[in-house]
C-alpha cells in the first residue's frame, strides 16, 4: 500500500550576482561564498496515508510542481527527508521523457521500463494502452507528430496501464478534450476505491473536491494551510482575490462548517434568508418549490458601481448554479454610504434532496477578483426534502416527461409451400 511522509521538506537554488563569480566559486576552493540562496520551498511537513487523495493548489511559482518533482525523485531536495512505501507512478510534465523521434509504440517501451516494467510485461499491457489511448494508427508515428492532448493521452495510459500504489499526477490532465479528461478521472477514481493514494496538482475545484479527502495549499513556498477540501479551496478563492486593504478571516459555525469571509469592508452583506411563498423564513425546502433568496446589503463607503453574485453549493462545495447582477444587467451604481439594498432572487428548487450552502459575492464587475467588497462562503445553509415528487437520484430534479409506446411484434407471413414450387 502507498505511504507518503514528507519532514522539513525544502528546495533551494543558488544565485549569483554574475557569471564570474559562480566561474571564481568553482574554481578557487575554499574562497568566499559568493552566492546566496534563493529558497522556492521551506518547511514542508505532511504524512499520507494508504488510500487516501490529497490535492495541492497555490498560485503560481508557489512550488507545487517542485513539491512534486522532489517527491518523484526527479529533483534533489535541499533539506528535509522523504519516504515512500509501494509502487510509484508519476505523470509530471507533458511528455515527459518521450523522444520525439521515437514513435508512440517506442516510446511506450521505453516509459514503461523506466517505471519498473519487464519488455515482456510491456508487450502484455500494450493492447489495453492502445485500446485506453485512443490515438489510432498515431501509435506508429513519432510523438514529434503528436498533439498536446495526443501526448497526455499516450503518457496517462502508460503510467497508469498497472495499478500502482503511489499515483502522483500534475497539470497535465487540464490538456486535451473533455472526453479524455473524463475518461482519465474516472480510472483515478476507479485506482482510489483499490486502495491507491493519490497526489494531485490541479486548478479544477470540481476536480480537487470530488476526488480528494484533503488539501494542501501551498503560499509563497511554505504550507499555508492542511484541511478538507472545501475549506482550503475557500480560503485560496479568497487570496486570489485583490489583496489591498482587504480581510481574509475564517471562522467556526454552529453546524461544524468552517466560513471564510474576505474583501475590502466597502460594502458588507447584513442577512441572508431563504423564503417561502408566504414570505416566511425556512431552512428546508421541498423539491419544486417556489423560494426567494433575500440578501440584505449595507453599503458603508461610497461606490460607483455594485454586483451581487450567490452560488449553490452541494456539501462537497461542488457548485449547482451561480448567477450575479453583472450577467443579468441589473448592477447598481453611484451608492452613497449609509444605503441598504435589498436583492431577492425567486427560483423554483429544482435541486435533489441533501444539503446545500449559499456562497455570496459583492464586487465592482462580473468577478470578485476585481474589487471584493466582500466574499462570503455558507452565507446561508440549507436543507432539500423530496415529500412530495417522485424518488429521482442524482443533483437535479428535470421533471422528465414520460412518454411510452408499446406495440406487438409484427407477424411474418409464410409463403404456401404449394406456391413456391
Amino acid at each position: 500500500m502507498g505511504h507518503i511522509r514528507v519532514s522539513g521538506l525544502g528546495k533551494a537554488y543558488k544565485q549569483y550576482p554574475n557569471r564570474w563569480s559562480r566561474l571564481f566559486e568553482w574554481l578557487v576552493p575554499f574562497s568566499p561564498t559568493r552566492h546566496h540562496l534563493h529558497w522556492v520551498l521551506q518547511g514542508v511537513d505532511f504524512e499520507i496515508q494508504p488510500g487516501e487523495a490529497v490535492g495541492i493548489v497555490g498560485v503560481n511559482g508557489a512550488g507545487k510542481s517542485t513539491l512534486l518533482k522532489m517527491i518523484t525523485g526527479t529533483t534533489q531536495a535541499t533539506c528535509g527527508e522523504i519516504k515512500l512505501q509501494g509502487r510509484v507512478a508519476a505523470l509530471l510534465e507533458l511528455g515527459m521523457g518521450f523522444h520525439p523521434d521515437f514513435t508512440g509504440r517506442q516510446n511506450t517501451f521505453m516509459a514503461g521500463q523506466l517505471l519498473g516494467m519487464q519488455v515482456e510485461e510491456i508487450e502484455a499491457l500494450m493492447p489495453e494502452i492502445e485500446h485506453f489511448a485512443e490515438i489510432g494508427e498515431a501509435i506508429d508515428h513519432p510523438v514529434r507528430t503528436y498533439s498536446s492532448g495526443m501526448q497526455m493521452r499516450l503518457a496517462f495510459s502508460v503510467a497508469t496501464a498497472r495499478r500502482p500504489d503511489i499515483l502522483i499526477v500534475d497539470e497535465a490532465l487540464s490538456v486535451g478534450d473533455a472526453y479524455f479528461q473524463h475518461k482519465s478521472f474516472e480510472r483515478i477514481r476507479s485506482f482510489r476505491k483499490s486502495g491507491t493514494t493519490l497526489l494531485i496538482v490541479s486548478h479544477d475545484r470540481s476536480a480537487i473536491q470530488s476526488i480528494c479527502d484533503s488539501a494542501i495549499l501551498l503560499k509563497d513556498g511554505r504550507m499555508a494551510m492542511y484541511d478538507k477540501p472545501e475549506v482550503v479551496l475557500d480560503y485560496y478563492n479568497a487570496l486570489m482575490a485583490e489583496r489591498e486593504g482587504q480581510i481574509v478571516r475564517q471562522e467556526m459555525l454552529a453546524g461544524g462548517e468552517v466560513q471564510t469571509v474576505s474583501g475590502t469592508g466597502e460594502a458588507a452583506i447584513l442577512g441572508v434568508r431563504l423564503l417561502d411563498e408566504n414570505d416566511q423564513s425556512i431552512d428546508a425546502a421541498e423539491v419544486g418549490q417556489s423560494v426567494v433568496l433575500e440578501v440584505q446589503v449595507e453599503v458603508r463607503k461610497d461606490i460607483e458601481r455594485l454586483v451581487l453574485g450567490f452560488i449553490l453549493k452541494d456539501r462537497l462545495g461542488q457548485m449547482m448554479y451561480g448567477i450575479n447582477t453583472h450577467r443579468i444587467d441589473k448592477a447598481l451604481t453611484d451608492l452613497s454610504a449609509g444605503e441598504r439594498v435589498t436583492y431577492r432572487f425567486g427560483f423554483d428548487m429544482r435541486l435533489g434532496k441533501g444539503n446545500y450552502s449559499v456562497a455570496l459575492s459583492l464586487s465592482r464587475l462580473d468577478s470578485h477578483l476585481d474589487r471584493n467588497f466582500e466574499w462570503r462562503d455558507y452565507g446561508l445553509v440549507f436543507h432539500v426534502i423530496n415529500n412530495r415528487r417522485e424518488d429521482f437520484v442524482g443533483c437535479s430534479w428535470l421533471e422528465a416527461q414520460t412518454s411510452i409506446t408499446r406495440s406487438s411484434e409484427s407477424t411474418i407471413e409464410v409463403a404456401d409451400p404449394e406456391e413456391l414450387r
